[in-house]
């Protein structure tokens, strides 16, 4: 793979069976490769990710959290793990919503022992997301956390201004996906 060559150690996908047939062999040969999982989990997929993944960028419900703690002592593996924050408080979207965040951050790291080291977010299309990006800049910060995970191809530079430590521009750089 052309970008590994380059040096590019971190990548990001959003289908796990696609993941498991793409990654499998090329992390075998490649060990300093960090596999981030940024789509939605499914629980009964968890046993799939904890082994291949090495971030899961999409925590967004007390059931999948559960499970990624037993599959991950299953491996003893300890995944890092961005809460999903419904940060425009989306009927149609996952997500934890804002007010809860800190409740469900304890409960995670006090009692299943998960690694959460930041939030990620989706804002809402058509509307200014600096706004949203901003107001998770100060989640992040009440929540005492480090890292965070938004932006993709149309407004990664924006949420670089609010701090995004990790950004999702694959449509950027592979172009965009068939349908």
């Amino acid at each position: 793979m052309p970008l590994i060559d380059y040096g590019q150690k971190d990548f990001g996908e959003n289908k796990i069976q696609e993941a498991i047939k793409k990654w499998t062999s090329i992390k075998e040969d490649f060990t300093d490769i960090n596999l981030h999982m940024i789509g939605k989990i499914q629980s009964n997929k968890v046993k799939f990710v904890v082994p291949l993944f090495d971030y899961i960028h999409s925590l967004d419900n007390l059931k999948l959290a559960e499970k990624i703690s037993n599959e991950q002592k299953k491996y003893k593996k300890n995944i890092k793990i961005f809460i999903q924050i419904n940060i425009g408080d989306e009927s149609q979207k996952s997500g934890i919503s804002p007010k809860v965040a800190q409740d469900f951050k304890n409960k995670c790291v006090n009692e299943l022992n998960l690694n959460i080291v930041g939030l990620m977010c989706l804002p809402p299309k058509n509307k200014e997301a600096s706004i949203y990006f901003e107001e998770m800049n100060n989640l992040l910060k009440k929540m005492n956390l480090k890292e965070l995970s938004m932006g993709m191809s149309n407004d990664y530079l924006e949420a670089i201004n609010y701090n995004s430590s990790y950004v999702r521009i694959g449509s950027k750089i592979f172009g965009s996906r068939d349908q």
